[in-house]
């Protein structure tokens, strides 16, 4: 994409590759995301970063041109609907005893619940970040967004996972424009994904050059 856009990669509060991690800021993420639009943009989000783009488009809908959410978590506006219910109710008791766990004890716990599999060894250093990282974040659905942007919006989702079948939904009928397009958790890889992505922000460009992008 930057072959075509002026993009800016920005991470979330706590993931410096460098730093040690740290717990969850959901107001941070969004701070973050608003220093790096200045004056506005439009803005790609994945997975959770999605809440903290979204919280922005809420609170800034001038900054945000368009919006694009590929798998996006915002489990705070689906908690009560049946597939992030059956989510909750299997990780939520995890996430209440994250403190009384180690690292490895919660990855290992995480991968069983979420995934239904062993994890892989924490063999490396980077793997033991990832894994301390996980531990210290805060449940999506605890994130203070409870309502929608008004700005356009397009949720790429992989059709894979009907969680985030189930947030996409919610948001196409609210106005969005879903698409399923395949690749698992990462729908803006694939080549429909990104054909699809690309000419979002095209239709939009009149209302300005520049392209925000959250991961």
């Amino acid at each position: 994409m930057a072959r075509e856009f002026d993009c800016l990669f920005v991470r979330r509060h706590g993931f410096d590759p460098v730093a040690a991690p740290l717990p969850t800021d959901f107001e941070a993420d969004q701070q973050i995301v608003e220093e790096a639009l200045e004056r506005g943009g439009h803005l790609v989000a994945a997975s959770q970063g999605a809440v903290s783009a979204m919280m922005l488009a809420v609170e800034r809908p001038d900054l945000v041109r368009s919006l694009v959410l590929a798998e996006p978590a915002c489990l705070s506006l689906t908690k009560e609907l049946p597939a992030t219910a059956a989510h909750r109710e299997r990780v939520e008791p995890l996430f209440m005893r994250a403190a009384e766990l180690t690292d490895e004890d919660f990855n290992r716990e995480f991968a069983r619940a979420v995934f239904g599999s062993e994890p892989r060894p924490l063999n490396t250093a980077e793997d033991r970040d990832r894994a301390r990282r996980l531990r210290m974040q805060a449940p999506p659905w605890t994130a203070p967004l409870a309502i929608v942007p008004g700005v356009p919006t397009l949720v790429l989702t992989g059709g894979w996972e009907p969680l985030y079948e189930e947030v996409a939904e919610y948001l196409a009928g609210t106005g969005a424009v879903h698409r399923v397009v395949g690749g698992g958790h990462r729908p803006q890889d694939t080549e429909e994904g990104n054909t699809i992505l690309r000419r979002f922000i095209r239709d939009h460009a009149e209302k300005g050059p520049e392209l925000g992008v959250d991961a």
